[in-house]
């Protein structure tokens, strides 16, 4: 008995969820249309079939069968879907509304711009974030028998943070590094049931991206945290949050990546309860047997 078709997207994220099931069905120019699509439905929103498929480098005809395929009302279905999405967040947006104008006005203003984009990162970041999703990936973190973290480059200074506090809580886990050539060493460690964490923006560092999808392969639960959702970490992700890292300059931010890096440690913390307090005092004694710190100053008076 053939099984039911699954009903047409009637939300942006449902729309995500069947991109990303069908990405390796889709032929090239369905691809590019999709990753534009995942990556910019602002834009997406208000262009015409001509526009888009210009800007995408496909004809006309492709953008429509491509929308129809989705199991949509054609293109003004495709486009209704991704206004949607604006509406959603219409009222995030208009609090940081004047955020493209700070720094318009020379170095003084650098200062300024640098922690308003920071505090609109970590707004937005958290605002699209499912709670539902949240939880199961802290779930993931506390429970599985191992954690292991991957990011690289700038993206290694986050996941070095979750690893670090993720191991003062719980034994086994590993902050993979890819150094001199390391990482397959240390991929040949996950296991079935692993809990595996990407960290990557554009340009994804492709020891990242290879790592995530075998991880997958393996049988590991996969977290990811990435820019948007035409990353390729989301197609090996069971749990992906989407971070934004805007930047008053050339550098992007990875402000909102810390913060969300800690409140998944916290919310880990919180889960485990008696065993995180056993850890840190079993840390605590080995931090004072080896003398880890300098010694407090102030400490007799």
């Amino acid at each position: 008995m053939a099984s039911a078709p699954k009903p047409s997207p009637t939300t942006f994220d449902e729309l995500l969820v069947l991109l990303h099931e069908r990405r390796a069905t889709l032929t090239r120019s369905q691809r590019m249309l999709a990753e534009r699509v995942m990556a910019d439905p602002e834009g997406v929103a208000f262009m015409t079939v001509s526009e888009l498929a210009s800007a995408v480098g496909v004809n006309e005809a492709t953008v429509v069968r491509f929308a129809s395929g989705l199991g949509l009302d054609g293109y003004p279905g495709l486009t209704r879907l991704c206004r949607e999405r604006l509406r959603e967040q219409a009222q995030l947006l208009r609090r940081y509304s004047t955020l493209e104008q700070l720094g318009s006005d020379g170095e003084g203003n650098l200062l300024d711009g640098a922690v308003s984009l920071d505090r609109a990162n970590i707004a937005r970041t958290f605002g699209r974030i499912d709670q539902e999703t949240f939880q199961a990936a802290v779930r993931v973190l506390a429970g599985a028998p191992r954690v292991h973290v991957l990011g690289l480059r700038k993206c290694h200074a986050p996941a070095y943070l979750l690893g670090y506090l993720l191991g003062l809580m719980r034994e086994d886990v590993a902050t993979l590094t890819a150094g001199t050539g390391t990482l397959t060493d240390e991929l040949r460690r996950v296991r079935e049931g692993d809990c595996f964490v990407a960290i990557s923006i554009h340009r994804y560092a492709a020891d990242t991206v290879r790592a995530a999808a075998w991880a997958r392969e393996r049988g590991a639960r996969c977290v990811a945290l990435t820019d948007n959702p035409a990353s390729p970490l989301a197609a090996s992700a069971e749990h992906v949050f989407y971070v934004d890292a805007s930047g008053p300059s050339v550098l992007r931010s990875l402000t909102a990546f810390t913060s969300l890096v800690q409140a998944l440690a916290a919310e880990v913390a919180r889960v485990r309860g008696r065993d995180v307090r056993s850890a840190l005092l079993a840390e605590e004694e080995l931090l004072e047997r080896f003398t880890v710190y300098d010694a407090d100053p102030t400490a007799g008076r």
